[in-house]
């Protein structure tokens, strides 16, 4: 589990996908990696600057230290709601809507990353599912007005908006 939780661990493989999204999978791939950038940016600056000083709870690591087996370092002070589980949550919405084939193996992993950070001692179980819940509205409201203002333009009579290789996998 420290393995999955560390983020430093995951440095490549995002660097792989922003890679793949940018340059193997045409206009599609680069719509998703900027709904993925507006995503992952509100909901990691939310969750970090806002909700965890307003909801104040200590993490396990800092409070229950000699209840808890801790893995890995403390991390911050701050515990609700988790920004990994929110920022992982928030991915798998805007993968699985863009790549709907991939869809359970991201929410796989999405699980499994937010269940590591409460089996490595940082956070409580209403920790990420909270920070869960939050990534998948957020990414939710995101990708909602991105198909609303696709659909305005439409409407508008500006066809060149749509094309095949924009379409998320179902439905071309």
């Amino acid at each position: 589990m420290p393995l999955i939780t560390n983020e430093d661990n995951w440095i490549i493989p995002i660097i792989a996908l922003i890679l793949y999204l940018s340059f193997y999978q045409g206009k599609r791939g680069r719509i998703t990696l900027v709904i993925l950038i507006i995503s992952l940016g509100i909901t990691d600056a939310v969750c970090a600057q806002l909700l965890k000083p307003y909801f104040g709870r200590i993490r396990p690591s800092h409070e229950l230290i000699e209840f808890v087996n801790l893995l890995v370092g403390k991390g911050g002070k701050w515990s609700m709601p988790s920004n990994h589980a929110a920022n992982v949550f928030a991915l798998f919405v805007v993968l699985s809507y863009f790549y709907e084939k991939f869809k359970y193996p991201l929410l796989i992993l999405a699980i499994t990353i937010a269940f590591s950070r409460v089996y490595v001692g940082v956070h409580y179980p209403a920790d990420v599912i909270a920070g869960a819940l939050f990534g998948y509205l957020v990414a939710w409201i995101v990708l909602t007005l991105w198909v609303i203002l696709k659909m305005r333009e439409l409407k508008r009579g500006h066809t060149w908006v749509w094309y095949e290789s924009d379409l998320p996998e179902k439905y071309v």
